[in-house]
C-alpha cells in the first residue's frame, strides 16, 4: 500500500547469495506482464523498452535490489514482476529469480461534514434534512452511517450513500442524507461515520447539537 503521490518501494526480493556480479545480470520490473517499468541491462540502465508513462518516474537501489517508484497514482495500482535472468553464454541467457507484488493506492478523505438542509422555522411536528459529505479519497467507501445521540442513548443507521468519482484525479466523493422528526424533549446530538475498505478505518464528523 502507498499513499497517493508518495514513492513506491518495489523490492526484487532477490537474495543473490552466489554473489553474482550485476554485470552479468539482465534486470527487470514490468506492470501487469506487458509494461516495462525499468530495465537494468548488464549494468548499464536502459530506457528504450520503457512505457512512457514511467519515463523518469523511477530510480533504482541496486545494493537493495529495489526500485522506486516516483509519485504514485491511482493508475499505478496494479501486479508488478521483478524477473532477474543471468547470462550463460554471449547469446544465452536464463531466467534465474522472478518475484511478484500487488500495489494499492490510498488517499485519505476529508473529515466528514454535516450540513443542515432545512430552512425557516422549525415545527414540533417537522422533520429536519441534513448531509454529510467527504471527499478526495481512494479506494472507494464501505459505508456511512449516521449517529443520533440524546439522554445517553444513540441510535444507529446505515444511510444510503452517493459516490462520485472524479474522472480526471480518479478520487472519490460521497454524500448521504439523514431525514428525522424534529426532537421534541432533549438535546440530541447528530454525528456521521465513513467507514473506509481495506482496514484503513473510519472517519467521524464534528457532532451537531440540536
Amino acid at each position: 500500500k502507498a499513499f497517493l503521490h508518495h514513492t513506491v518501494h518495489l523490492s526484487c526480493y532477490f537474495p543473490n547469495s552466489q554473489k553474482i556480479d550485476v554485470k552479468n545480470l539482465i534486470i527487470f520490473w514490468q506492470k501487469d506482464t506487458n509494461k516495462v517499468v525499468h530495465e537494468v541491462y548488464y549494468g548499464q540502465e536502459k530506457y528504450e523498452n520503457l512505457s512512457p508513462e514511467y519515463i523518469n518516474r523511477t530510480k533504482v537501489d541496486m545494493g537493495k535490489w529495489t526500485l522506486q517508484l516516483l509519485n504514485a497514482g491511482v493508475e499505478d495500482e496494479g501486479r508488478y514482476q521483478c524477473i532477474i535472468m543471468q547470462k550463460i553464454s554471449e547469446r544465452s541467457t536464463e531466467v534465474i529469480h522472478k518475484s511478484e507484488c500487488s500495489l494499492h493506492i490510498i488517499a485519505n478523505y476529508s473529515q466528514p461534514e454535516i450540513a443542515e438542509l432545512h430552512s425557516g422555522k422549525l415545527k414540533p411536528n417537522g422533520y429536519l434534512n441534513f448531509s454529510c459529505s467527504s471527499s478526495g479519497g481512494y479506494p472507494g467507501p464501505k459505508k456511512m452511517i449516521w449517529l443520533i445521540s440524546h439522554e445517553n442513548i444513540t441510535h444507529s443507521s446505515t444511510a444510503h450513500m452517493d459516490v462520485s468519482q472524479d474522472a480526471v484525479t480518479k478520487l472519490y466523493n460521497v454524500t448521504s442524507k439523514l431525514n428525522i422528526p424534529v426532537p421534541t424533549k432533549s438535546r440530541t446530538n447528530i454525528s456521521c461515520l465513513l467507514h473506509l475498505r481495506e482496514q484503513l478505518g473510519s472517519l467521524v464528523s464534528v457532532p451537531l447539537g440540536i
